[in-house]
């Protein structure tokens, strides 16, 4: 295996030939796809990875440098494409992988045929009149914590980006997930998650797009999908009965209906003038 593929954990598995890759959120890793794949494995190549730091990717690889912004986990995505040669790509982002995504293909258009972005951000802050959802205080407080106590944090706030609280079962999931996530790498990716800013970047998006927006978000509310569906030419807004911020977990099955029905709709010649 090389060194890409296995700096990423990649695993490839599928019948299919278009590709289709997916991309988990913060402090998650491929195996929060285990309820969406199965359903795409007879018709598609399913292509999994695990960001540097989490999973059982190499996290001898974190470079802070490299990762000091979103673009440094964009240039990975595209290097797993380059070493498996990957064209047409369906990309699948959850969370903030989604705007990671978007920069992979606003960058490499040519490989990509659309997007799938469940949960996406441009930015988390509030901002004059752009709602982001989180206060620039809350977001200091909620670093601050996540400095002084990961484990903490990770069982504070994962059962309120999961949402259900009466499933408390998948709040655990995650809690668990997050504190797996190298320490060190888990404070320095969350900084670069909540304190990022790509809305500039959302109108030179040239690929054709699903927004997938869950109700009651805590981290990505409605208004974050509003603001992606209009700033990004002709994209696609579905807003799911699902409620949280991880609809692969908790609502597999309407996810799944809604990638369908997007991936059926013919794609234009070249997605978006």
């Amino acid at each position: 295996m090389s060194a890409v593929l296995k700096r990423n954990n990649v695993k490839v598995m599928g019948r299919g030939e278009q590709p289709m890759l997916f991309a988990h959120g913060y402090g998650c890793d491929q195996n929060m796809w285990r309820f969406i794949t199965p359903a795409f494995e007879d018709r598609y190549k399913i292509v999994l990875f695990d960001h540097v730091g989490h999973g059982h990717s190499n996290a001898d690889a974190f470079d802070p440098t490299r990762y000091g912004s979103l673009d440094g986990y964009a240039d990975d995505v595209l290097a797993i494409c380059q070493e498996l040669d990957l064209t047409n790509i369906i990309f699948v982002g959850h969370s903030v992988s989604a705007m990671i995504g978007v920069l992979a293909a606003i960058r490499e258009p040519e490989r990509f045929d659309r997007l799938v972005l469940i949960g996406p951000s441009p930015r988390y802050i509030n901002d004059g009149d752009y709602v982001g959802g989180l206060k620039q205080e809350d977001v200091e407080g909620l670093l601050d914590f996540l400095d002084s106590n990961h484990l903490g944090w990770s069982s504070t706030m994962a059962p309120v980006i999961m949402g259900n609280p009466d499933r408390p079962e998948l709040g655990e999931e995650l809690t668990n997930s997050f504190c797996r996530t190298n320490p060190d790498i888990a404070k320095h990716f969350a900084r670069v998650t909540f304190l990022s800013d790509n809305r500039a970047d959302l109108p030179t998006l040239r690929t054709k797009a699903l927004i997938l927006q869950c109700s009651q978000d805590a981290i990505a509310p409605e208004a974050v999908g509003r603001y992606m569906h209009q700033n990004l030419p002709g994209s696609e807004f579905v807003q799911l009965s699902a409620t949280g911020h991880c609809p692969n977990l908790s609502a597999p099955e309407e996810t799944i209906a809604a990638m369908e029905a997007f991936l059926r709709d013919p794609a234009p010649v070249k997605a978006v003038a």
